[in-house]
């Protein structure tokens, strides 16, 4: 499952990991009081491509009756095959109003949104996503997952990390294996720390989920879903283990140019034949496409402000694409990890675990149309 990444996973980038391997592409997080309001930014991030399928969209929200709203457009006007909920969002804008991550403390405001969302789903599996808790002294996700697991959810995903953490330090797979143990009727899904096929192997047999959920690990390697495919069709006795390490891209430097041209083309289509817009966005990928090549630095930052695919080629034109794959330099963490930090809660959030005396109108403006994720 590749996991929902603001800026990220648009309709391109799904389109460019699916033709590379197999799994569930997930949309962007929506939020859905922009949803419900039928804000022109939030129409264009549940577009899918023809080709997807199935379509799933994440929604982000603070309010049951907003969520389920939300939900029930999607179903009503057939534009989703599976909705994935967020309660993992630990950016202090939406946190110091209750919401994401910070959400799942108050357990009764958490079940009724869940809750209220899968009622509105009817047939269309409805999944949620979350993180252990706001830190080590505020858990929440077995008490969340038992919830959600009540609820009538389709599958439970769990990132190893409390919000305090946000993307630093190791996941804790353990959490995951505890959340296994204890959830027994839907799939668990973990998430964390997988940067290649090895990884997502070696998570499923160390804590026994169903499968696994790909975020930074495929910030400028889309095929690493191919790589996933072949690794778990092995683990399955289909293919031969020799059979699926030979399908593990170890990519030359041509491999690569080739995807992010790829990736640019169907930004050009996304942005509506915006080419300027679509090199716009493309340059922020430079970095995690070409890590640990031996790509000089005036080539990088060419790429990095690009114009058109014309000038894309003319750089291209540069450069050896016959440089082989570097093996432990393209390895590893992509994206930023960061430090931990403090959660920023309302206040007196954490007194209660109860949601009796928040006040809904502050609470709501954590779900403002640029709140993020």
């Amino acid at each position: 499952m590749l996991a929902p990444m603001a800026g990220i996973t648009n309709t391109a980038f799904r389109r460019l990991c699916r033709e590379y391997g197999a799994g569930l592409y997930v949309s962007e997080m929506i939020t859905s009081r922009a949803l419900v309001e039928r804000t022109p930014a939030s129409l264009r991030l549940i577009k899918h491509h023809e080709s997807e399928t199935p379509r799933s969209i994440q929604l982000y929200g603070v309010d049951p009756k907003t969520v389920s709203e939300a939900v029930r457009f999607l179903v009503d006007q057939d534009l989703a095959d599976h909705i994935d909920l967020n309660f993992g969002c630990p950016v202090p804008k939406v946190t110091r109003k209750g919401g994401g991550s910070a959400l799942p403390w108050k357990s009764d405001l958490f079940r009724a949104i869940v809750e209220g969302a899968v009622r509105s789903a009817g047939d269309i599996p409805l999944t949620v996503k979350m993180r252990k808790g706001i830190d080590e002294d505020h858990l929440t996700y077995l008490d969340a997952a038992r919830a959600a697991e009540g609820a009538g959810v389709a599958a439970i995903a769990l990132h190893g990390r409390t919000a305090n953490q946000f993307y630093s330090g190791q996941a804790d797979w353990s959490s995951i294996a505890t959340l296994k143990e204890t959830i027994t009727s839907v799939p668990v899904l973990g998430n964390g720390d997988i940067w290649s096929a090895d990884d997502a192997i070696r998570m499923v047999r160390e804590t026994g989920c169903d499968g696994v959920v790909v975020g930074r690990g495929c910030l400028g390697r889309p095929w690493l879903f191919g790589d996933l495919a072949a690794a778990f069709r092995a683990e399955a006795g289909e293919i031969t283990a020799e059979e699926a390490a030979a399908s593990i891209a170890q990519p030359p430097l041509g491999f690569v140019m080739d995807a992010m041209r790829r990736h640019t083309e169907l930004l050009v289509e996304f942005y509506d034949d915006d080419e300027p817009h679509a090199c716009r966005d493309i340059r922020k990928h430079v970095a995690w496409y070409f890590k640990g090549y031996g790509v000089g630095g005036d080539t990088r930052r060419a790429l990095a402000a690009v114009e058109s695919l014309e000038q894309m080629d003319e750089i291209f034109a540069t450069m050896d694409a016959s440089l082989p794959y570097p093996g432990e330099g393209a390895e590893g963490q992509r994206g930023r990890a960061g430090s931990p930090k403090r959660v920023v809660l309302p206040d007196r959030w954490l007194e209660s675990r109860t949601s009796e005396n928040i006040d809904y109108a502050d609470l709501a403006d954590a779900e403002r149309d640029d709140s993020g994720g």
